[in-house]
């Protein structure tokens, strides 16, 4: 039995839009980039219900950015040491 192939959300998205433009056939671009005609269709159908969601979010990547991580990251940190120092006093 083949091995499943992984797709990058890059790759689905260039597929997805080859097949919004409506310059070639599904299964054109299928051949052309060894995929079957059905998974374009799919690509494409996903894309088109996911057009809303960009335009909603404004344009605004979904979840935290870097600095909040880093920031969340520290906290957890501290939380920990004081965790640890006042359980330490509880066992006196």
């Amino acid at each position: 039995m083949a091995k499943r192939r992984k797709f990058t959300d890059q790759f689905k998205a260039k597929v997805a839009l080859e097949a919004l433009r409506g310059d070639r056939t599904i299964q054109e671009i299928a051949a052309k980039h060894q995929v079957h005609p059905n998974q374009v269709s799919t690509w494409k159908r996903q894309a088109v219900e996911g057009m809303a969601d960009v335009f909603s979010r404004g344009g605004k990547p979904e979840g935290p950015t870097e600095a909040e991580v880093k920031e969340l990251h520290a906290k957890i940190g501290r939380l920990a040491v004081e965790n640890d120092f006042l359980s330490e006093g509880l066992k006196r």
